[in-house]
């Protein structure tokens, strides 16, 4: 690449690799064209929820620079072509503790492989969507009922989401970058449960129908979602910025409860990896205010995630499932985020860690689609229901 290109617009792969590439997105397009709608749409949604799961393994292997180009490796579609370039920055680097290794550049690599395989399925969506419209699908078409914008939707969103995938690598592991690219990637995930829950119903699956509730009980749910959202944020801020370690005990940092924090140093945005704006190295005052934000909005979010799970059950014995999946899911999480943290941080419990909010944000928003197409309420008695059953 030449050295005056600017860094965000780089792409490396040479011109016989990026037909090769190219080749293989057009087979995963013709496989995504061959499968059932229903199928393809949960395909998506699974591919995608583990799309984030190992984004966080390769974040937390320090895997991110292990091709530090895009979206070759060394302009190499496979790290095994790239194998001269691996070992000579391995050299220079002074050994395989570094941001490059063999095995990093093939963690990096798969993760780049599935998300390209997950936007070719969208794009696969989006066509057939607005084929089924053009040609006025059958009565009960699955792809014409649920309309094209949505697909579209989400072709957005993966497409942004790629070019921060691709700023994580060019612009050095840059904390807001891979902090954005962790959040577009759970927002992607939050969009496809969202239509693959929409598709259950559907299909007539009991287990997603639509029910009413209050309307209180839907807007807890929704500030439930947003407040699990931020303490995401705040997690990957932790994580992009290496400040686990910075409280090694619990509840406390350290032993205190009020820890000496750097509030303005730990969350300004605009610097590089470890650094601050003026070029000095992050203080460890700054690394205590990251960890102990996130310590502090966990709190916050476990209370009114489990405030919101018994509003769900109470509100509808439909719900009563729902309302447990997120109760077991909010208890996994705050047992492995404890574990992690006492343990210092190993790397399955770490993993799990991120897993888990992925997990827990799937099963509200699975909530707030089955509350959101319903709005006349009333209490639920054995006599209403029996009255609606005749």
């Amino acid at each position: 690449m030449p050295a005056s290109e600017p860094i965000i617009w780089q792409f490396s792969l040479s011109t016989v690799n990026a037909i090769v590439w190219a080749a293989l997105l057009l087979l995963a397009l013709w496989f995504g064209l061959r499968l059932r709608w229903g199928r393809l749409v949960a395909l998506i949604a699974f591919l995608t929820f583990d799309l984030v799961v190992f984004g966080g393994f390769v974040r937390l292997t320090d895997s991110g620079l292990g091709c530090p180009d895009w979206p070759g490796c060394y302009g190499q579609l496979l790290p095994a072509q790239a194998k001269p370039q691996i070992e000579q920055a391995i050299v220079e680097q002074g050994g395989t503790h570094g941001p490059v290794s063999h095995g990093k550049a093939w963690i990096e690599m798969l993760h780049r492989y599935l998300a390209s395989f997950i936007g070719a399925m969208i794009v696969v969506m989006l066509v057939r969507a607005l084929l089924a419209q053009r040609r006025g699908a059958a009565p009960g078409a699955v792809a014409a009922n649920a309309g094209w914008q949505w697909p579209a939707l989400l072709l957005i969103v993966v497409i942004a989401q790629g070019l921060f995938g691709k700023w994580t690598v060019t612009l050095k592991l840059m904390p807001i970058v891979v902090t954005t690219h962790l959040m577009g990637g759970m927002l992607l995930l939050a969009l496809l449960v969202w239509f693959w829950t929409r598709q259950r119903q559907r299909e007539g699956d009991l287990r997603a129908m639509a029910v009413a509730v209050p309307t209180a009980t839907r807007t807890l749910l929704w500030v439930a979602i947003a407040v699990l959202a931020a303490q995401i944020f705040l997690g990957g801020w932790v994580s992009t910025n290496y400040a686990v370690t910075a409280c090694a005990d619990f509840p406390g940092c350290n032993g205190s409860l009020a820890p000496e924090v750097n509030w303005g140093e730990g969350f300004a945005f605009a610097r590089a990896l470890g650094r601050n704006a003026d070029g000095s190295f992050l203080s460890i005052d700054a690394l205590r205010a990251i960890h102990w934000a996130h310590r502090l909005g966990a709190l916050v979010a476990a209370i009114v995630i489990a405030w919101t799970a018994i509003a769900l059950g109470r509100a509808h014995p439909a719900l009563a499932r729902q309302a447990w999946l997120i109760v077991l899911a909010l208890i996994a999480q705050i047992a492995v985020g404890i574990g992690a943290v006492l343990l210092s941080l190993p790397l399955a419990l770490a993993t799990a860690h991120n897993a888990l909010a992925a997990l827990l944000l799937s099963t509200l928003v699975v909530a707030a689609c089955r509350v959101s197409g319903v709005r006349e309420w009333q209490p639920f008695t054995v006599s209403t229901n029996l009255r609606k059953a005749r």
